[in-house]
């Protein structure tokens, strides 16, 4: 029998740019931590393989400590270790994996595969055939020769590569690096680890993607995952087992506002987020000036609680009440010039008359909190 942990994109010293630097220095982090808890899994589970299907790491250039940071995650578990790069961190001449060689970085059980060549582990009766990308694009499948190597008679014949499967993406788009969809049958593999896809994806029963193991992105395509793959023979069907490995929740959601119970919905939802949530919210629709402060009070508590909340509110048309309008118009002349940057809202000085009610409504908050008169 053997026992492979499967994974891939761990995209280590990836930037979130979207986020504030405090969230996306702990967004970094976690693929760090994803690592650690993988050397964790690969050990309680006494995996004979971990395969690391490329895109180890998020770019070339990134800092000398983290790429020891990354090797030095993987140190907690002894057995074997197979990684290829991916188009994240191809094996060019000069790459991020001559510099780990470089800095002296890889343990001795981690084996880097950056020519296409087989890699034979006698102790396991298994030989692992790797495509590595040597360029950021090739319109090639790599995975080519992998029918023709020759292996021992009776060993596990275990392929591993980075790209996309042909047919899988919608009809006419033409995507780099491509392996064909047959591959694993095709050259006679008892199992086929790929990468590339950041979300969990069986390809066929001897194939799979495993995905990232922390979620990166707010697009729902299962990630967040690694694969225990077990063969008992080789020649027989592997089992596949995701395992749930990521820490943070992403998820994108909307919400249009119309009625007051719409306020109290989107409320409730960010009343809910826990500190492993991170929660992209796209907002429209109209509210009145008391709306407006509950959501905005509801996303500064929000974003104190989770991890992270990408929330605007400038597609948000405000509408004053009447009570609303009383209270601003105190001083007489505010009436009129309330009333022509509502109307204001829907021409091209929209965003204007809108940010100005905006900045009243926060002269009303002051008022009503005895902070101006």
């Amino acid at each position: 029998m053997l026992r492979l942990l499967h994974t891939a994109d761990w995209q280590i010293g990836r930037q979130y740019g979207q986020f504030d630097a405090d969230e996306a220095a702990l967004l970094a982090e976690a693929r760090i931590a994803a690592v650690e808890r993988l050397a964790a899994l690969a050990t309680e589970q006494r995996v004979d393989l971990v395969l690391v299907a490329g895109d180890v790491f998020d770019a070339q250039g990134i800092a000398d400590k983290t790429v020891l940071r990354l090797f030095n995650a993987t140190r907690a578990h002894a057995g074997p270790w197979v990684m290829i790069p991916g188009n994240h961190d191809a094996a060019l001449s000069e790459s991020v994996w001559t510099r780990a060689q470089r800095l002296n970085a890889v343990p001795d059980n981690v084996h880097l595969c950056l020519r296409a060549e087989p890699l034979q582990f006698d102790g396991l009766n298994a030989v692992v055939l790797p495509a590595p990308l040597t360029q950021r694009h090739t319109y090639n499948d790599l995975t080519d020769w992998f029918a023709a190597a020759d292996t021992p008679t009776g060993a596990f014949r275990i392929g591993i590569a980075h790209g996309a499967v042909q047919g899988l993406l919608a009809e006419g788009i033409d995507s780099a690096n491509p392996i064909a969809a047959d591959r694993a049958a095709q050259a006679r593999l008892d199992y086929l680890a790929l990468g590339d896809w950041h979300g969990c994806r069986q390809v066929d029963p001897r194939c799979w993607y495993s995905g990232t193991p922390e979620t990166d992105r707010f697009r729902n395509n299962d990630s967040g995952r690694a694969l225990i793959v077990d063969i008992d023979a080789p020649g027989e069907v592997p089992r596949v087992t995701p395992v749930d490995t990521g820490r943070y929740r992403w998820r994108s959601d909307t919400a249009t506002l119309q009625v007051a119970s719409d306020v109290d919905a989107l409320c409730a939802l960010l009343g809910a987020l826990a500190a492993d949530d991170v929660l992209q919210l796209d907002i429209d629709g109209r509210t009145d000036l008391d709306g407006l402060k509950r959501i905005r009070d509801a996303i500064t508590q929000a974003r104190g609680r989770a991890r992270a909340v990408l929330a605007e509110l400038d597609r948000v048309r405000i509408e004053p009440t009447a009570d609303d309008l009383e209270q601003l118009a105190a001083e007489g002349y505010l009436g009129e010039v309330i009333a022509d940057l509502r109307a204001a809202q829907d021409g091209a000085d929209g965003d204007t008359a809108r940010d100005a009610l905006v900045l009243l409504a926060g002269l009303l908050d002051a008022r009503r909190a005895g902070v101006v008169r």
